[in-house]
């Protein structure tokens, strides 16, 4: 029976204790860092050489798909009752609104050295060293908002923006597309600075800290992001339900991008499925 995961703004206060304790302890085994590493190793960009899954390419959403449901399953051997909760950026748009609450994930980070000190993730807490980074920080960090540069989240008129474009993606498959509803949501945008970052990627940016770059994994907000990401292709499959991921099949013999995308059928690393496979998750889990 397909589970139900829910919006973070409506999780009673014992649903908030259960996610926490869950995710606390899927850390204190060992398995949450296994999750970062993996992030870090799959964080490819299209500028350098080799396959291309989670990042600026098709497979973006598929692959966080599936690596939401790693992470959900982790959580539910601890606590069955337990799933993702999804934020939705588009309506909860402030650092004390949910999910930065001192009984879910905390605050900002303090000025200086943006270290999170309120939370359950707070280093001080004790319970959520950094262990696998691309910095030498052992302690979770935020910017929320970006105090220095200030940008907003994205808008839900940004957002429907990706959502009424009918193509899933085109070529060449990657970060410099200007059409296509995958890299409208990825946000990989033309121009300098905070115009070029749309989506997807704007709401990293607006959380900062650990959330830019290869390791962001090591905020617990991560999951909630990728869960409204998620959600929304979800909300873009029923709305053209006639358009599937793209490409169907491998570039054309000399096209510079075949062999470094996925295509449908293809297994997707470092799993033994395909995007195919992954398009309808309904017997699986729903949105609330």
């Amino acid at each position: 029976m397909a589970y139900t995961r829910k919006d973070v703004s409506t999780l009673t206060a014992a649903e908030r204790k259960r996610f926490v304790k869950a995710l606390l302890e899927v850390k204190r085994r060992g398995e949450y860092d296994e999750f970062v590493r993996m992030h870090i190793d799959f964080y490819v960009s299209d500028g350098e050489d080799g396959l291309r899954t989670a990042h600026m390419a098709p497979s973006f959403l598929p692959w966080h798909r599936r690596f939401l449901l790693d992470l959900e399953r982790a959580l539910r051997k601890v606590d069955d009752s337990v799933t993702v909760p999804y934020w939705d950026w588009t309506r909860d748009r402030t650092a004390k609104s949910a999910p930065w609450t001192a009984d879910l994930l905390g605050g900002n980070g303090r000025p200086g050295d943006r270290q999170v000190t309120t939370g359950p993730f707070a280093y001080g807490a004790g319970h959520w060293t950094i262990r696998e980074n691309i910095t030498d920080e052992d302690f979770l960090t935020r910017d929320l908002g970006r105090a220095r540069d200030p940008i907003d989240l994205p808008t839900k008129d940004e957002l429907e923006w990706a959502m009424k474009d009918p193509a899933y993606d085109t070529a060449p498959w990657d970060s410099t597309v200007t059409r296509g509803f995958r890299n409208k949501l990825e946000g990989w945008g033309t121009g300098r600075g905070s115009v070029s970052w749309r989506n997807h990627n704007r709401v990293h940016r607006w959380v900062g800290g650990v959330m830019l770059g290869g390791a962001s994994v090591n905020d617990p907000v991560f999951w909630l992001h990728h869960a409204f990401i998620d959600l929304v292709w979800y909300r873009w499959q029923k709305r053209h339900a006639q358009h599937r991921y793209l490409p169907a099949g491998q570039p054309e013999l000399g096209d510079r991008q075949r062999g470094r995308i996925v295509a449908r059928g293809e297994k997707l690393p470092p799993w033994d499925v395909t995007p195919d496979q992954l398009e309808d998750v309904s017997s699986i889990y729903r949105y609330a």
